[in-house]
């Protein structure tokens, strides 16, 4: 069978992602900008004003001086997504005028996000029919938190979009040797995207060398075997100094002409001249293999090309931006009541926090999805539970362990926790798309059940479809723009969530809902504190009409007329102080989701 899509879901898969693009952007208005959002934001326009450069002065732009003035601000992300956005926002804003700013640089994210319902579609439609595939495409974007963090000009959305399409890609490129160049070029657009990226190979390499393995004669066994032993020993080697020196030892080690260069050109050299030998000896093994090939030459070429800061300054700055995110500072974190600081954090927390966030109708058959890959899989390794159960095959490991790799990598417990589902957002297309599968087949088997005509079999299908997919959408409509505050049915939903002791919200971005109620009730020239809303932001709501702009922004509650303050139970004390400095502990105003409490103003008397 074919792993390309028909015409028809080609076409249908298109429309999807025009659909969602034309969606994102029609509720984007309302939505708030979250802390780091209105970084990339400055950070955007700042890249925008080096590509001006860059054409009307080379010289200038492409000197080391000109590079590092221009990409030392926020240099802890790659910049292909940063300087889409700053384009974009020079182009639709700035020249034409046709948007406000904050969509001006908000409409890439919509257009990767829109990948995936696109690759939902695409790759469930050829693994198990049309209805699976188009269930995956609209489950995943009816969550009320994967619908808000597709709307923000950052990382988290673009990267699962990312990683999903490099899988899709090399799970084609099995049977096409012609796509193995797409799989390396959408791998280092991954890399430019976010660090996550750089698991990538972790999860693909062992399927490909297995496929490789299986189709192999000896001659291509043996040329395997060698290419296994050069990636061994330098891998040894790697811990070696490791261990000899250290982490910090190794990164102030490396340098451009080091052991350690050397090794790494040594190896990719190798593991080159090893490949070719195999396509010559045995070009039907190297078909599953030619995909990590390309990931290991164009990733990494892509990667360094795109992101002139790298360029003068290599090693150092990839040293320094691993480390950076090696040793990424904790946020806090209330979990079920307590204030998670520092790690060891709870084994069980990604799960639950995703179980507690998820509607029920969609949590369900994504669970189960999995549970049957789980076995399926199993039944590949114990005959027994095969025979029960069926097996699983190449397609089945593939989804299955991306379904969970990014849920169990932040569920490591001295992994960061905080922000919520975005950290792990990259198996959640996966997890659609096995909740696709038991949408197929519950359809299939309520169509055979009753037993029904074929054209009210469709119409079965779409009442099936409705009553999953409606609460999830409910929820959706209900909550936004304030996705970050979104509960499942598990939870009790918002104010279930507040009363187990879980967090209300992250970031600022809730602060919208109050906006309004200031702009018609601060005196001209009134000094404001938006308590977790920075500089940034601040400016960033005036710029785009959501705030007036006589009003001043100031750094504490001592100094304003006006204090927004969110609530976040780790930052209770602000509104002590709120309640000292304005000798009123009697809000004048706040956002209540369900009666909850997100944002309270106060207005000194």
């Amino acid at each position: 069978m074919s792993r390309a899509p028909s015409p028809l879901d080609r076409r249908i898969a298109l429309g999807l992602g025009l659909v969602t693009f034309v969606v994102l952007w029609a509720t984007e208005r309302p939505v708030g900008f979250v802390r780091d959002e209105s970084v990339y934001f400055a950070a955007a326009e700042q890249f925008a004003r080096w590509w001006a450069l860059l054409f009307h002065a080379p010289a200038s732009a492409l000197s080391d001086r000109g590079i590092s003035q221009a990409f030392d601000f926020n240099h802890e992300h790659p910049m292909l997504m940063k300087s889409l956005y700053g384009w974009s926002h020079a182009l639709f804003h700035s020249t034409l005028g046709w948007v406000r700013p904050a969509a001006g640089f908000r409409l890439p994210a919509f257009a990767v996000a829109a990948l995936i319902p696109a690759l939902l579609h695409a790759w469930g439609s050829v693994l198990w029919g049309r209805r699976a595939g188009l269930f995956a495409a609209l489950c995943f974007f009816v969550v009320p938190r994967h619908f808000f963090h597709a709307h923000l000009a950052c990382f988290d959305m673009p990267v699962a979009a990312m990683w999903f399409l490099v899988v899709y890609l090399f799970w084609r490129a099995e049977e096409d040797l012609r796509l193995a160049p797409w799989v390396g070029l959408a791998f280092g657009l991954a890399l430019a995207t976010k660090h996550n990226a750089f698991f990538l190979p972790v999860v693909l390499t062992p399927f490909g060398v297995r496929a490789a393995w299986r189709t192999a004669g000896a001659d291509g066994r043996s040329v395997l075997v060698r290419m296994a032993q050069a990636a061994l020993a330098f891998l040894g080697y790697a811990l070696l100094v490791l261990v000899v020196r250290g982490r910090e030892g190794l990164v102030q080690s490396w340098q451009l002409l080091s052991p350690q260069t050397f090794g790494v050109v040594a190896l990719v050299g190798g593991l080159v001249v090893l490949a070719v030998r195999l396509r010559t000896v045995d070009p039907a093994a190297f078909v599953p293999i030619a995909p990590l090939v390309a990931m290991g030459l164009l990733g990494p070429a892509v990667f360094y090309v795109h992101w002139p800061w790298l360029w003068y300054h290599p090693v150092d700055r990839l040293a320094w931006y691993f480390d950076f995110h090696a040793t990424h500072v904790h946020y806090a974190w209330t979990y079920f009541g307590d204030v998670l600081r520092a790690p060891p954090f709870p084994l069980s927390y990604v799960f639950v926090v995703t179980a507690l966030t998820l509607p029920v109708s969609l949590l369900l058959p994504m669970g189960v999805g999995l549970l049957r890959t789980a076995v399926r899989n199993l039944g590949d390794l114990v005959p027994a539970l095969g025979r029960r159960f069926g097996r699983g095959g190449s397609a089945e490991w593939l989804l299955g362990v991306n379904a969970l790799f990014s849920i169990v990598l932040i569920s490591l417990p001295d992994v960061p926790h905080f922000g919520g589902v975005k950290h792990w957002l990259p198996s959640m297309p996966f997890l659609a798309l096995l909740a696709g599968r038991e949408f197929g087949r519950a359809s299939v088997g309520l169509a055979s059940a009753l037993p029904l005509a074929p054209r009210r079999a469709i119409a079965a299908t779409l009442a099936l479809g409705a009553v999953v997919l409606l609460p999830a959408l409910t929820l959706t409509v209900h909550v936004h723009p304030y996705g970050t505050s979104a509960y499942g049915e598990l939870a009790g939903g918002i104010p279930g969530a507040a009363s187990l002791g879980l967090q209300r919200q992250y970031w600022s971005n809730n602060v919208t809902g109050v906006l309004p109620w200031i702009d018609a009730n601060a005196r001209q020239g009134a000094r404001v504190w938006l308590h977790e809303v920075n500089g940034l932001s601040f400016r960033d709501y005036q710029r785009n009409g959501m705030l007036r702009t006589d009003v001043v922004p100031v750094g504490g509650p001592e100094d304003a007329d006006l204090a927004a303050v969110q609530y976040h139970q780790e930052f209770r004390e602000q509104e002590v102080l709120v309640w000292q400095a304005f000798g009123t502990w009697v809000p004048s105003t706040g956002l209540y989701l369900d009666e909850t409490p997100q944002v309270v103003v106060y207005r000194r008397p």
